[in-house]
């Protein structure tokens, strides 16, 4: 067998193996619906993202697939390098596809600083005819720094105010039409707005 095609099969199986772990982590899901939907977020550590989750998901049915936490369900001790984030975004996005296709409608919460990770996950919705909605979430700096150095703030996060100014260099606009949400202030106003595109 030709080390490429090998190469391919293996690792073939081995999302098929971190997806199916990933789908059992979730537990029980919510009933699939008519018309589900996407919410990809997108923002840098200590921006609020996973708060903004959990105020969006009081006015929606959703499941959250928050990247931190499904990080430590593949790697207990993860090593943050190209090929364990490879794995698990590639394995994240199956069960993004696999759970629209059934109907149900999913948060997606990283970072997604990048086009071309959020094009990825673009596409899953374009493929399958769903309801995309882009969020990217932000706060100042100041706020930010404080949260970080608090571990209760940083949830399942292990990322500190280096890791922040690292990535803050390589945010990428984003392309498409997009919400902006300032976790600075008071959130419940976007949330309106995002709700109602939902339904819209």
């Amino acid at each position: 067998m030709a080390k490429s095609l090998q190469k391919f099969i293996i690792e073939g199986v081995g999302e098929v193996t971190d997806v199916r772990c990933l789908r059992e982590w979730l537990g029980a899901l919510p009933e699939a619906i008519a018309r589900p939907f996407l919410v990809v977020l997108s923002g840098l550590p200590g921006t609020g993202k996973t708060f903004f989750c959990r105020e969006l998901v009081k006015r929606v049915t959703a499941v959250v697939l928050e990247s931190d936490r499904l990080r430590k369900v593949l790697f207990p001790v993860p090593d943050y390098s190209p090929e364990e984030s490879a794995r698990l975004f590639g394995a994240a996005h199956r069960l993004t596809g696999e759970l629209l296709e059934r109907g149900i409608p999913v948060i997606f919460d990283a970072t997604n600083i990048s086009e071309h990770s959020r094009e990825g996950l673009c596409k899953i919705a374009g493929r399958l005819g769903v309801k995309l909605v882009l969020v990217r979430v932000a706060a100042a700096p100041e706020v930010v720094h404080q949260r970080l150095s608090s571990s209760q703030d940083r949830g399942h996060s292990d990322a500190g105010w280096d890791v922040y100014l690292m990535m803050r260099q390589q945010e990428e606009r984003i392309r498409r039409r997009h919400f902006t949400v300032d976790t600075t202030e008071d959130t419940q106003l976007a949330v309106d707005r995002i709700v109602r595109e939902i339904n819209r």
